[in-house]
């Protein structure tokens, strides 16, 4: 009995000291070699060699699972390719790491423009502009994107008046 009790005192105490981690660590601190291969990825893709730069960036990421930089970065890769949902999930991985990039917000919101959620690319570019005191590029590039696909209008079915199907043969035989 006393045993379970003193390893229960024990358990308690260690379990209540903070633990260093990963999560703390901040954009200066991120590996070089990391910070390196996303340069490289940057110059992959502007070069037009997406299937390269994304293997930089999943590289950077192997070596330094928290740069941002590297999310951001295949999210852009993922938009470029049409694929809006993919660049959502990269942009929240990002905002995971620092909830208030500006970048990682306005990206995402321009996927969930590419997405078709308007309502909630609105709500991204209000958490923006929270994080923004200036005139930000980010900014000015969702509010472009709400606007174009706020002009994109669905046609609902009942819209739509159906026209009645004439063929050769009516199907009446005399």
């Amino acid at each position: 009995m006393r045993i379970s009790a003193l390893a229960l005192t024990a358990g308690l105490v260690l379990a209540s000291h903070a633990v260093p981690s990963l999560a703390v660590r901040p954009d200066a601190a991120i590996e070089p070699l990391s910070v390196a291969l996303v340069a490289s990825a940057t110059e992959a893709q502007t070069a037009g060699d997406l299937d390269g730069a994304v293997g930089y960036l999943e590289s950077a990421l192997a070596v330094d699972p928290r740069n941002r930089a590297a999310f951001v970065g295949l999210a852009q890769i993922a938009r470029a390719q049409g694929l809006p949902g993919k660049a959502i999930g990269f942009y929240r991985e990002a905002l995971l790491i620092e909830p208030r990039d500006v970048a990682a917000l306005a990206g995402q919101g321009e996927a969930m423009v590419d997405k078709g959620a308007l309502e909630l690319a609105k709500q991204k570019l209000t958490d923006a502009r929270k994080f923004c005191r200036d005139q930000c590029p980010q900014i000015a590039a969702l509010e472009s994107a709400i606007a174009k696909g706020e002009a994109k209008r669905i046609v609902s079915a009942e819209a739509i008046v159906p026209r009645p199907v004439v063929t050769a043969g009516d199907g009446s035989r005399n």
